[in-house]
């Protein structure tokens, strides 16, 4: 099982990056996905997640309206498009697969917002 991010990196505030997350060795298509964050002496925190089939999604407060979520069962892979950056938004970001049973994760990728 791999579930690889990319995308991360250094971004002006205002900015916008799009996160990725391949996934093998699993049945993508019957996992809940999700991105989590984690800031540097902060608790780790759901971002966003998307249900199997794509059909729904719920954001955490502080990203609704900036960040949207979506997959593509096809290609095994989930996004995060992140718009309207902003300095808190700094952390790593990990993407996980889940069922009832079992949840896996990613090693992150790094997302650093600054001037």
């Amino acid at each position: 099982v791999q579930l690889v991010e990319s995308g991360g990196g250094l971004v002006q505030p205002g900015g916008s990056l799009r996160l990725s997350c391949a996934a093998s060795g699993f049945t993508f298509s019957s996992y809940v996905m999700s991105w989590y964050r984690q800031a540097p002496g902060k608790e780790r925190e759901l971002v966003a997640r998307v249900t199997a089939a794509g059909g729904s999604t719920n954001y955490a407060d502080s990203v609704r309206g900036r960040f949207t979520i979506s997959r593509d069962n096809a290609k095994n892979t989930v996004y995060l498009q992140m718009n309207s950056l902003k300095f808190e938004d700094t952390a790593v970001y990990c993407c996980s697969a889940a069922t009832q049973y079992k949840v896996y994760w990613g090693q992150g990728t790094q997302v650093t917002v600054s001037s």
